[in-house]
């Protein structure tokens, strides 16, 4: 069968779920896909009569409560054994009997969810609640009440301290397929899973067409690093080539190479695709049949008005500005310096419909959209090098002469546009423990690191040694994560019966993924789990080699699941916060007057009151009180900054009132968290202020 043909036929089947009988719909979808098999359990899809029938070795816990809450009906679709894959021909299927009993095998299971949309963790609760209670692995297809569908599989690996046991380890899936436009890069996941396709993979790899060889041929088709690494080789074909056809000023005061201007461009646009996934964003910007009538004269091939007109007004006029001081700058001096305003106007025919879609994104803050050039670009020692200005340099051809980026390097078919849309993106991202099968925000440090590395072609790995920059991959991260926090931990939060050892086997359970979900309470007492929440509290991270900020966001989300796990409403995280807000303001009470003190403990408690039960208000005070960084180059500190603006944007629900930005809170400022400067070197300290305790000022 061609490709083609069995992308239609994927396409078709997962139109049929959103009518009729799940179990007959998700059937029909796997046959397609070649999964076949008699060896059937008839259910009713009572959740109770699974719960009964599948007995879990640890019942009652929340986790179960919350499957109960949210499952409408589980049922079996079939068991596929090695019988099964052999066969590998309808013709050819015995007519064997469901038996749990065969442990080499996998077992299909339809799921149907009460709520249209849920945030990944719940999608991995779910799945794992379902994996415990069986002994063989479990592929589980969700259908959420408006019939998105997603489909998760468990690793089961074996246990790290008795190898005789198996246990639950990284889940991949691939989340919420939508039946009627489904994405491109979902049609692709499912082709590569088909049974066909995974037979040829392990004949060319001289795996055998067994149970085992058709677990390996899965884990290839999920595998995410396969996934990054197919993402930027395309993306760095297009590197090379905007590196050629894309115009950039040279002949400032202050430039930057070609190659730099490209992984900047690539960077912020990465970043607004990432958020484009929350729907911050509006996608018709990014469709060229929907954007080009808004601009004058746009010419697909030869043009060179849509990073400007679009892409630039975007990034400097829009996501760096408060809604309410957008508006196109004016022929008047004050005006025509100030940043946050439009530019372009005379290339773009239906200014009111474009301002209509940019005010559709709310502020971000973020560094890496601040304009580079400077505020006196053309007079001595002034420079342009984003060059964001109405002042073309031959008035008669209205060429702006010094930056020019064609339409064609973002839209044909090898366009970084088309790149970005032939894959899947998620804002949330990826753990060891849990592998959504889409190119996650750590990308944007991946594809910086590489870039840099890769941007002098001559010295290749020259320009990445003189910086430091080098990716360092998440497992190793994890676990320099894991030892950091855990010694910290144990510092801060001492075990009561002086036990080091037990205590930090204690903390490491704490931390560790693949037990998100069990129950904290059963390990640590209520005078623990308080002192690890006030631990936590107060921890302070510094890394002095940020980077992207692969360890800082490792942190962030390692602190984060122990928060969730120590104390499930933050009761006791939000009365800690205003208990600090407290000591704040006692150290600054002759600076800050009472009503900001006031304001401050108000907004601490707007903020639980919204996302009681979210991890939002975990995240933001983290940043903002624990979490510091240091490097040498900028714009890493502002990926990182970045990094952690998305990491705080996927626990907010976009609301519809403009003047409250639409509900997203603004990144705090992280100019002081995230710094960039040279930790080899030591601070010049001969002109600094003097501190109001120090002994020269008390005397005066």
């Amino acid at each position: 069968m061609t490709t083609g043909n069995i992308l239609n036929e994927i396409e078709a089947a997962l139109a049929e779920i959103t009518q009729g009988d799940f179990v007959d719909t998700g059937r029909r979808l796997l046959e397609t896909l070649g999964y076949r098999s008699e060896r059937i359990l008839d259910l009713s899809g009572d959740v109770e009569e699974f719960i009964d029938t599948f007995p879990a070795p640890n019942p009652d816990t929340q986790s179960e409560t919350r499957f109960r809450k949210h499952v409408t009906s589980a049922r079996i679709l079939f068991q596929f054994t090695d019988s099964e894959i052999a066969a590998s021909q309808p013709s050819l299927l015995g007519s064997g009997n469901f038996d749990t009993g065969i442990s080499r095998s996998f077992m299909f299971i339809v799921v149907d969810l009460c709520d249209t949309s849920y945030p990944r963790g719940a999608y991995i609760e779910f799945t794992r609640e379902i994996n415990k209670r069986l002994v063989v692995p479990a592929v589980v297809l969700f259908r959420t009440a408006d019939a998105r569908l997603s489909f998760a599989f468990v690793y089961r690996r074996k246990h790290k301290r008795d190898p005789r046991r198996e246990v639950l380890g990284s889940v991949s899936f691939v989340r919420e397929i939508s039946p009627f436009s489904p994405h491109r890069a979902h049609l692709d996941i499912l082709s590569k899973l088909a049974l066909p396709e995974r037979l040829s993979w392990m004949d060319s790899h001289n795996k055998p067409r067994n149970f085992d060889g058709l677990l390996l041929a899965w884990l290839d088709a999920l595998d995410t690093e396969e996934l990054n690494r197919s993402f930027y080789r395309q993306l760095f074909m297009w590197f090379e080539r905007a590196a050629k056809e894309a115009k950039f000023p040279t002949n400032q005061a202050k430039t930057l190479s070609p190659e730099e201007h490209i992984i900047r461009l690539i960077t912020r646009l990465l970043f607004v695709w990432f958020i484009k996934e929350k729907g911050l964003i509006a996608q018709e910007l990014f469709i060229e049949e929907q954007i080009s009538p808004l601009l004058r004269d746009y010419n697909s091939g030869s043009g060179d008005s849509y990073y400007r007109a679009v892409l630039q007004n975007l990034f400097f006029a829009t996501l760096n500005s408060e809604i309410d001081e957008r508006g196109f700058s004016k022929a008047s001096y004050e005006t025509h310096r100030d940043f946050s305003r439009y530019r372009y106007q005379a290339e773009i025919a239906d200014p009111d419909r474009l301002l209509e879609l940019f005010a559709q994104t709310p502020f971000i803050n973020g560094g890496l959209f601040d304009c580079l050039d400077s505020f006196e670009a053309t007079s001595e020692g002034g420079y342009r090098i984003d060059c964001f200005t109405d002042n073309v340099i031959d008035s008669k051809r209205n060429e702006f002469g010094i930056l020019s980026i064609p339409n064609r390097l973002f839209f044909d078919h090898e366009g970084l546009i088309s790149i970005f849309d032939r894959f899947q993106f998620t804002v949330e991202e990826n753990t060891p423990a849990e592998q959504e099968v889409a190119l996650d925000p750590e990308l944007l440090g991946k594809v910086f690191e590489n870039l840099l590395a890769a941007y002098n072609p001559e010295t290749r790995d020259t320009a990445r040694r003189q910086t430091g920059s080098y990716y360092t991959p998440r497992e190793v991260v994890d676990y320099m994560v894991d030892e950091a926090l855990v010694a910290s931990l144990a510092q801060l939060c001492p075990p009561a019966d002086g036990d080091t050892e037990l205590w930090k086997e204690c903390l490491s359970y704490l931390l560790d993924y693949e037990d998100a979900f069990d129950d904290a309470h059963e390990l640590f007492e209520e005078n623990e789990k308080e002192g690890l929440v006030r631990a936590i509290a107060e921890i302070k991270l510094l890394d002095p080699a940020v980077g992207s900020g692969a360890f800082p966001m490792g942190a962030l989300h390692k602190l984060t699941l122990a928060l969730r796990r120590l104390d499930p409403k933050n009761d006791l995280w939000e009365v800690l916060q205003k208990e600090m807000a407290g000591r704040r303001a006692a150290a600054a009470f002759e600076t800050r007057d009472q009503s900001e003190r006031d304001a401050e403990l108000d907004e601490i408690s707007a903020t639980f009151e919204r996302y009681r039960d979210s991890d939002f208000g975990r995240k933001l005070y983290l940043i903002q009180n624990s979490i510091y960084g240091v490097d040498i180059q900028p714009i890493a500190c502002q990926i990182a900054r970045l990094r952690f603006f998305i990491s705080l944007a996927i626990e907010q629900e976009p609301g519809r009132e403009v003047a409250k930005n639409y509900g997203i809170k603004p990144l705090p400022n992280l100019e002081t968290r995230f710094v960039a400067a040279n930790t080899l070197l030591a601070l010049d300290t001969s002109g600094t202020q003097m501190n109001l305790t120090s002994s020269e000022v008390m005397d005066l």
